[in-house]
């Protein structure tokens, strides 16, 4: 019997890299994962999985968001969602930014985990418990270690996150967010940095005091999804090995 055993989780972005990580160790701790990927490649590494359920479905789109909740309904409720898919801006500043960057940036970022939560929490309240995972950044509690659209999406993220704990603490239902520092994984990119964007990035990274691995990433993951959690709520945990203490 693992920490999450008898739980049902959602985790979007689950193809790759602390999507993958999450959903590989959440298995591992008896949960059963409904796993949302966009990216055919991710899709495929997931249908190797045991105890995973695959869902082709951008998170941008309520009928697919919806879809997701479906699939966790068929397999007996939700407990768990995390809100991990993400994508980046190129480190673009404002005066490099186009419309489709910013507009996209949010959409995957903010929206998306909006999305989700609305539809999720209906189920969660009929259950009177449940734990929503957002995966935020070390750029959503600092104004210069990423490009413009992504520190706002990330920004507006930590926020959704400390409302929905507000308004559902009562009903038994926590948010938490994870906000990583540099993380070994291959998020992809909403546009392409400028010379300028790209500057400030490797500026910023090279202030890291280390590299992180996904794997880490989804330790946390795990604790926070886990009853051991259960005094966690509206918490912002930095995940960047001391990299926001400078």
């Amino acid at each position: 019997m693992g920490r999450l055993a008898n739980k049902v989780a959602i985790i979007t972005g689950a193809g790759s890299g602390m999507g993958l990580a999450m959903t590989q160790r959440f298995v591992e701790e008896g949960a059963k994962v409904v796993a949302a990927e966009l990216v055919a490649a991710g899709l495929e590494r997931l249908g190797e999985l045991s105890g995973v359920t695959a869902v082709r479905a951008d998170v941008t789109t309520q009928a697919d968001v919806d879809k997701l909740v479906a699939a966790a309904m068929d397999l007996g409720g939700l407990d768990v969602v995390c809100n991990n898919a993400g994508i980046m801006d190129g480190s673009l500043p404002v005066g490099d930014l186009t419309d489709a960057v910013w507009q996209r940036v949010l959409a995957v970022n903010l929206t998306g985990p909006m999305l989700l939560s609305r539809a999720a929490i209906p189920v969660m309240l009929r259950a009177g418990r449940g734990v929503i995972i957002n995966t935020a950044s070390a750029g959503g509690l600092s104004g210069g270690k990423a490009g413009a659209a992504y520190t706002a999406s990330k920004h507006g993220l930590v926020g959704l996150t400390k409302n929905i704990a507000a308004t559902y603490a009562d009903a038994g239902i926590r948010c938490v967010a994870i906000a990583p520092g540099a993380v070994a994984t291959n998020i992809g990119l909403g546009g392409e940095p400028s010379p300028q964007g790209l500057a400030t990035l490797q500026k910023s990274m090279a202030m890291s005091p280390r590299v992180g691995q996904p794997e880490e990433i989804a330790n946390l993951a795990v604790f926070l999804a886990s009853d051991e959690a259960s005094l966690l709520n509206g918490a912002i945990i930095p995940a960047d090995a001391g990299w926001l203490a400078f």
